[in-house]
């Protein structure tokens, strides 16, 4: 049984590292310190299933008989099928920057709160929106672009076959969905008029499916599924 005194201890201990946490956060946000930096302070790891290279490549290709491929193509078909035809392939995003600097966010979010609020969830959109995307993240220049009713930001969805409405074909007939990781934080329903969630809130929704961030780094591109 642990004592009161080592108890105390641990929770001291605790409070130094979240103190500690929140310097490098508001250091990096202020550009103090470069965000590569606190993840490594921090100990952040890069996923197991990021292949290494020298070159300045972002998307890397998933083999159809691994495990990878699979999963996303499961959960993908929960609500798009009888929606498409053909599954062309589905892309690995391995954007180091943005990764650690959602990485150091997702931290922020659970030290806040008490909680994690990391969802996966989805996100249509053309073909040069998603090229933009893998090297712009989800910035505010996409605000809007899938809607304005719950709020004037980049909207996400638990329901592929909604983001599917927004996924609209190439001239080969190719739509492009993202499977993302997002941080909904604490949330509240949203309208039209709001460009920024309430004061103490982090993203707004219909409070069904629908989420909206305002936040550059709120949502990491973990996939991009590419589709007839």
């Amino acid at each position: 049984m642990i004592s009161e005194e080592t108890s105390g201890i641990y929770q001291w201990i605790i409070y130094v590292f979240n103190l500690f946490t929140r310097c490098l956060l508001f250091a990096a946000s202020h550009g103090v310190i470069e965000w590569a930096n606190v993840a490594k302070l921090l100990n952040y790891q890069l996923p197991a299933t990021w292949e290494k290279t020298t070159e300045k490549k972002m998307r890397f290709t998933l083999l159809r008989e691994t495990e990878e491929y699979n999963s996303i193509v499961t959960k993908f078909n929960e609500a798009m099928t009888g929606k498409y035809t053909e599954i062309v392939r589905i892309e690995r995003i391995q954007n180091e920057t943005w990764y650690m600097q959602y990485l150091t966010h997702h931290l922020e979010f659970k030290s806040r709160l008490g909680m994690d609020t990391e969802q996966r969830l989805y996100h249509g959109s053309t073909k040069e929106a998603a090229d933009d995307i893998v090297k712009s993240w989800f910035n505010r220049s996409f605000a809007g672009v899938n809607g304005t009713v719950y709020g004037v930001g980049v909207y996400f969805s638990s329901n592929a076959a909604y983001s599917h409405g927004y996924a609209r074909p190439n001239e080969n007939g190719e739509r492009n969905m993202f499977v993302a990781r997002v941080l909904v934080g604490k949330t509240t329903p949203g309208n039209s008029s709001m460009k920024t969630p309430p004061t103490g809130s982090d993203s707004t929704t219909d409070g069904k499916h629908i989420f909206v961030t305002y936040h550059d780094v709120q949502a990491y591109a973990e996939y991009l599924i590419t589709y007839k």
